[in-house]
């Protein structure tokens, strides 16, 4: 088996990091994969914001668990209710992933680029977890203040979020696929 399908099959969702820095070539060579992603007509309309400021992490966490708490969402406000979480999971780096409004598929580009980044990282033995509930709070009336601190531009909406750092413990344990997925016609 080639490098690249290893690394989509070793790849895990890490909620445990240990607090050291990843390094910035590493950081490089996955925001190029996220960049490199394919999208629709090649209209690329992703913006990527990259926080390594650890205050600044910690207040998007907790003014997400704040918007949380007042949901109506039962799933959503329990995470917001939950004083151990941490919407990030301590990771030291997050990279923001904000799609062009003015563009149909902004959402699913980002996530091709956001796939490409997780992959990335794996293949570095960088821990990696796609994270969307920070778009409760930069999508809100609330976080406007966040949204132009972290110098999203304008006409950029919040879609993704990837928490990076290196993995506190090793998972490589796959659960168990879900069999009679596929037809196949020949």
């Amino acid at each position: 088996m080639n490098e690249t399908l290893k690394s989509i099959r070793n790849r895990r969702s890490t909620r445990s990091y240990l607090p050291e820095q990843i390094k910035d070539e590493e950081l490089k060579a996955i925001i190029d994969a996220g960049i490199y992603a394919p999208s629709a007509t090649n209209k690329q309309p992703w913006h990527f914001t990259v926080v390594q400021n650890k205050d600044l992490i910690d207040r998007l966490s907790d003014g997400f668990k704040e918007i949380a708490r007042k949901s109506d969402n039962e799933y959503v406000k329990k995470y917001g209710e939950n004083e151990k979480f941490h919407v990030f999971y301590n990771a030291p780096t997050v990279i923001l992933v904000s799609g062009d409004e003015s563009n149909n598929y902004a959402s699913v580009d980002c996530a091709a680029a956001v796939e490409n980044m997780l992959i990335a990282a794996e293949s570095l033995e960088i821990g990696s977890c796609w994270v969307g509930f920070i778009a409760y709070l930069l999508n809100s009336e609330e976080g406007k203040e966040f949204v132009k601190e972290l110098g999203i531009p304008e006409g950029f909406k919040q879609i993704h979020s990837v928490a990076l750092g290196y993995k506190k413990f090793n998972l490589t344990k796959a659960p168990a696929r879900k069999e009679n997925i596929v037809n196949y016609i020949k």
